[in-house]
């Protein structure tokens, strides 16, 4: 009989049952290889027909009664391997002393036997370690599949199920009525500090929603240990170094927290995780492999080596060390020269840097100046161009009296050649002088007296004091004549000299020398750009910004020059040496001969270009230029041959100086011929013994343009067609007067006039009936 235990319970406990021993017998492997085989289904339905016939018993018991009198008892359970190892059933001598020598022989006593195949199939049956947490998601359809292991409990426990008595369930339902009539009897610890009557329910206490102000206490108290509401701001010196070295020791506490380590715990840890199957690594690392002995294995047999292979391998081992060597060091020199040449391009970059920094600070300046040179500029140039244009007027106006006084003397002498033009009485209003009254008309016969008279008093005052040679046999009218009378003349020269001082109170409030003169001023700073750099001032054009600059001074120097009667010819001039040295800056080495010409070209023709020729041309075109006057001729072939070799003679610059000489003669031929029109048209002569005179004069003076004419043509050549002029002065101008008196000597005038004509020119004469053959 196997023993059984019993234990009597102190207070009885609702919904537990009493197991009924009476299915105790132990089962057989038989019936649990039957049970294991049977489905889930059948199962349950064994079970229920055990727990409808059979009804709890109280096999245990510790003699007492239950307090309600009524007792409820427990038996314990035991497996059915426990029930067959029963202490005092089996001696020590039956089981084997290994488990390789179990048999199957049975025992007199019914006892199970442990035979190999039992232990292994108790061994594989046995679980080694907790099931894994699965972590797949709830299906209910698996929820409702019953495991293999309730089955084998169920099967344990020999399918009793544990159902409460009436009176348990009973007295359960009185209990939990009691408890919610709010009754004193409370059979459990409840989880909250206080009462729920002794706390306020508000105003509204049947409602469980609490409002934000009836709440008891503010976040700031509840949580004020996270959130540190309750720590003190230290304000004094004192106070905030105790703060401070309670801060460092807290860091310092947490730190060595941090750093310790309790063996005992991180083994604990390491245990629970190897029983829960988490940690295949901790496991492995807690139980460390047991170390085998192993023998150290036995190289195998290798051949002897022979000399030859091992003289050829080490051969190829020293030439590859000699490449290698090689090549390091063709490295190491590469990369040593790279390094001299990354500290010369250091070098380089700083004196770069160096240089940028001392070429702005110097623009800087140099644009400062020339910032003021255009104020200066600004205001001074106004000045000269009405000063300029004051002279222009005063040249006009000296040459527009000179031709009026030469057509009043052709005038006279035409009028005693062809005779005088009718003047009619109804040409015009009257003349009024400035008081407003009538200027009387002159008399034409008297006014003709008296400009002969002017002439020849003229003519007696240029030849006083001059010998016959020096006259010579010139007839009257060959003279230029283009003198003023002396108050004239007075005022002229008056005017001009008021202009030159006008000119030199322009600078009389400048003080500074560098504005005075261009060589301290733009000929030092622009000197100083092309020496110091070359390329930016050859890129920029500095010379033509130097000129331009320097054409106000050059133009202030010529102010009331008179291209053909001043003796000053244009290298003469501070400006031209000035520009002249400029452009051929000294080599330093003393050479006697001339230095060559600097980067800028010769800027001495290029101010004559810009400045020179401009003004030269205003003052030929307003009458300096006397086409009359063989002296005239002279100076301004010297002067075109001064501005060619300048500017040479293709330059268009020089070709305006032909033009402007050109339109000269044109103007005077052209009004000589618009002044006789008239005269040939009435052609009604009388006789008059002056006539042969006026009409000599008359010739004299066409050969004189004639004479000048050629002359010019003689250097300029045949541009702007001067010959064609030539020949249309003596065709149109000449012949018609030669022909009215052609035997007292025009004749001889016309031939003469021919003789000086170029060959090629001659044969475009028209001659008078086969008179010139």
């Amino acid at each position: 009989m196997e023993a059984s235990v019993t234990f009597k319970k102190s207070k009885s406990r609702p919904g537990q049952r009493a197991r009924d021993s009476a299915n105790d017998q132990a089962e057989t492997p038989q019936e649990s290889v039957e049970a294991d085989n049977e489905s889930p289904i059948t199962l349950a339905s064994k079970l229920k027909s055990k727990a409808k016939r059979s009804k709890p018993k109280a096999r245990l018991s510790f003699g007492g009664e239950d307090e309600g009198g009524e007792g409820e008892t427990f038996q314990i359970k035991k497996s059915n391997l426990s029930r067959k190892l029963t202490l005092g059933t089996h001696p020590a001598n039956v089981l084997p002393s290994t488990l390789d020598q179990a048999t199957i022989s049975p025992q007199a006593n019914g006892a199970p036997v442990y035979d190999q195949a039992y232990l292994s199939e108790l061994k594989a049956s046995t679980q080694s370690t907790r099931r894994p947490i699965s972590t797949d998601v709830y299906d209910a359809d698996d929820s409702m599949k019953v495991d293999d292991s309730i089955l084998d409990i169920l099967d344990d426990s020999g399918g009793e199920v544990a159902i409460p008595s009436q009176s348990s369930i009973s007295a359960a339902k009185e209990r939990r009525e009691r408890l919610r009539a709010g009754g004193p009897e409370q059979d459990y610890i409840s989880l909250s500090v206080t009462k729920r009557s002794d706390v306020s329910q508000g105003p509204h206490p049947e409602s469980r929603l609490v409002r934000e102000e009836d709440e008891l206490g503010e976040g700031d108290d509840e949580y004020a240990e996270y959130t540190s509401a309750q720590e003190r701001i230290a304000l004094g010196k004192k106070s905030r170094k105790i703060e401070v070295s309670k801060r460092k020791d807290a860091m310092q506490e947490m730190i060595a927290d941090a750093d310790e380590e309790d063996e005992e715990t991180m083994e604990w840890e390491r245990e629970q995780l190897r029983r829960g199957g988490h940690d295949s690594a901790a496991t492995s690392e807690a139980t460390p492999a047991k170390q085998v002995y192993k023998a150290a294995p036995i190289p195998p047999s290798t051949t002897i080596p022979a000399l030859r292979p091992a003289i050829e391998r080490l051969e190829q081992s020293l030439a590859a060390l000699t490449t290698s060597n090689a090549s390091n060091t063709s490295a190491a020199a590469s990369l040593a020269e790279e390094r001299e040449q990354l500290d010369g391009r250091e070098t380089e970059l700083r004196q770069m840097i160096i240089n940028a920094e001392s070429k702005r600070s110097w623009f800087a300046a140099f644009k400062e100046w020339i910032e003021s040179v255009a104020t200066f500029l600004d205001e001074k140039f106004p000045k000269l161009e009405r000063l300029e244009d004051e002279h222009i007027s005063i040249l006009k106006e000296r040459a527009e009296m000179i031709a009026q006084r030469r057509t009043a003397d052709d005038e006279d002498d035409l009028s005693v050649v062809f005779g005088s033009i009718p003047v009619t009485s109804s040409s015009g209003a009257e003349e009024l002088d400035e008081l407003g009254r009538v200027v009387p008309k002159a008399n034409p016969t008297a006014l003709r007296k008296e400009r002969r008279a002017a002439r020849s008093s003229r003519r007696s005052h240029r030849h006083a004091g001059k010998s016959l040679s020096e006259t010579g046999t010139r007839e009257e009218g060959y003279s230029t004549d283009s003198s003023l009378p002396s108050s004239d003349a007075l005022d002229y020269r008056s005017a001009l000299e008021r202009i030159i001082a006008d000119g030199k109170d322009i600078l009389s409030d400048v003080h500074a020398a560098e504005f005075w003169d261009p060589n301290r001023g733009l000929a030092k700073w622009f000197g100083e750009w092309r020496e110091r750099y070359g390329d930016s001032y050859t890129g920029a054009w500095g010379g033509l910004g130097l000129v331009g600059a320097w054409e106000f001074w050059v133009r202030l120097e010529i102010l009331g020059w008179n291209p053909v009667e001043s003796k000053n010819n244009l290298d003469e001039f501070s400006w031209y040496s000035s520009l002249y040295n400029y452009s051929r800056p000294h080599n330093g080495e003393g050479d006697a001969d001339e230095p060559e010409l600097g980067p800028d070209g010769d800027l001495v023709s290029a101010m004559i270009s810009t400045a020179v020729i401009p003004r030269f041309c205003r003052m030929l075109e307003a009458g300096t230029f006397d086409p009359y006057s063989a002296t005239d001729v002279r100076r301004m072939i010297d002067l075109a041959e001064q501005v060619e070799a300048s500017v040479g003679p293709d330059n268009h610059k020089f070709q305006m100086v032909l033009k402007s000489v050109h339109s000269v003669f044109d103007n005077t031929a052209s009004g000589a011929e618009a002044l006789l029109a008239p005269f040939v048209k009435l052609n009604r002569p009388l006789f008059d013994p002056e006539a042969i005179a006026a009409r000599q004069r008359l010739l004299s003076r066409a050969f004189k343009l004639l004479e000048t004419m050629v002359r010019w043509r003689k250097y300029a050549g045949d541009q702007f067609a001067v010959g064609q002029l030539c020949i249309h002065l003596i065709n149109n101008y000449v012949i018609p007067i030669a022909e009215s008196g052609w035997e007292v000597g025009g004749e001889e005038k016309v031939h003469q006039m021919i003789a000086i004509l170029p060959q090629e020119l001659t044969t475009f004469v028209k001659a008078p009936l086969g008179a010139l053959t």
